[in-house]
């Protein structure tokens, strides 16, 4: 039978260095493969295809946000290691570790183009 993989979403943005920069050195992202416009990073079993839009864009307005949910284990040990990085990030763009009424303990992450990323993690029990 067929079976589902893996999924890569394209996620936008208007500078391709600047988003490379933020997904390898905040985020712990390796990267795949970089042509002009495109590149493929992978953190693990996640990945995603960066897409660079044509200048002029406005990729900000938070009418736009998209979001994306990234499963993991060990949220706090993932925080702790990202922490030195999210530190030097402008305010409002992380939010701390902080359990959910749905059963999640998460943290978010705002990239450069306003792509809001969600980490989380089943609570035990």
């Amino acid at each position: 039978m067929p079976r589902l993989t893996q999924i890569t979403p394209f996620v936008l943005t208007a500078d391709m260095d600047r988003a490379l920069r933020f997904y390898r050195e905040v985020l712990g992202f390796a990267l795949g493969f970089r042509d002009d416009n495109y590149a493929f990073i992978r953190r693990d079993a996640v990945a995603l295809r960066l897409l660079q839009v044509e200048e002029g864009m406005d990729l900000s307005d938070p009418a736009r946000q998209q979001h994306c949910y990234i499963d993991v284990e060990d949220l706090d040990g993932l925080h702790a290691e990202m922490k030195p990085m999210l530190d030097t990030l402008p305010e409002g763009r992380v939010r701390a570790p902080f359990d959910t009424y749905y059963g999640q303990r998460e943290f978010h992450v705002i990239d450069e183009d306003a792509l809001l990323i969600s980490f989380g993690q089943k609570i035990a029990g």
